[in-house]
């Protein structure tokens, strides 16, 4: 959470290029959105199972991240294409998304509008529900998302679960067990089994130059994102006890 930040402050200052950047986790791990109160999931489940709670810079719901590939992308918004607000950013970066399933034969489709109320607050799984921009196939939601934005840059962030770990899910969220969760949300891997995780990566990072144009280099963080990380680390990422 610390290096995503980080870059999208390199990035705002015009220190690094517009970055996207893919990670996955080494162990279960939960993020709660920027705004959204650490009783809404199980704390004690997580403190026995050793489970790490983290709050995200950007905002939404909580994600148990796991089996899953998780993207970052930060660039700035004092031009094209991003400068027409969130609902438009949202909307090209879903374009992407859509394109890269796609190539993995897959047909998915965008939220259209957004949701809002008691639809929003109903329960505190990201995955639970979908709004504006968020991937769908068969109505089951297969990438969440949330943005952060400054005046000047935006840093969105997704899940896209490979693998839906049902028991865990649902006993952090406190949800009943005969609560369906594949009715909401499904994982990759239970559409395409064998797919490659490195092959993914491969047609996201394509779909990207591919929508916008572009061209990506491969790089390590520089000097300067790890050092910010490090001390956004220390002063608001550090993990629940």
């Amino acid at each position: 959470m610390a290096l995503d930040e980080a870059i999208a402050v390199s990035v705002r200052k015009g220190d690094s290029p517009p970055t996207l950047r893919l990670y996955s986790w080494d162990k279960p791990s939960l993020s709660l959105g920027r705004f959204q109160k650490a009783s809404d999931i199980n704390i004690e489940y997580c403190r026995a199972n050793r489970i790490q709670i983290v709050k995200r810079p950007t905002g939404g719901r909580a994600i148990l991240h796991g089996d899953e590939l998780t993207y970052s992308f930060s660039v700035r918004t004092d031009n094209e294409p991003f400068s027409k607000g969130l609902l438009d950013s949202y909307k090209k970066i879903s374009a992407v998304f859509n394109l890269a399933l796609n190539k993995l034969g897959i047909q998915a489709e965008s939220k259209k509008h957004r949701e809002k109320g008691r639809v929003l607050a109903g329960s505190p799984l990201c995955f639970q529900s979908s709004s504006f921009g968020e991937i769908l196939i068969d109505n089951k939601k297969i990438i969440g998302s949330a943005q952060k934005r400054w005046a000047d840059g935006l840093l969105q962030q997704g899940s896209i679960p490979y693998i839906i770990d049902e028991p865990a899910t649902v006993k952090v969220f406190r949800m009943k067990p005969s609560q369906d969760i594949k009715e909401s949300m499904t994982g990759l891997k239970d559409i395409i089994p064998d797919l490659s995780d490195k092959e993914f990566r491969g047609i996201i990072k394509r779909s990207f130059e591919e929508i916008f144009d572009i061209k990506f280099i491969p790089a390590l963080p520089s000097q300067n994102e790890e050092a910010l990380a490090r001390e956004l680390e220390a002063e608001k990422y550090q993990v629940f006890e």
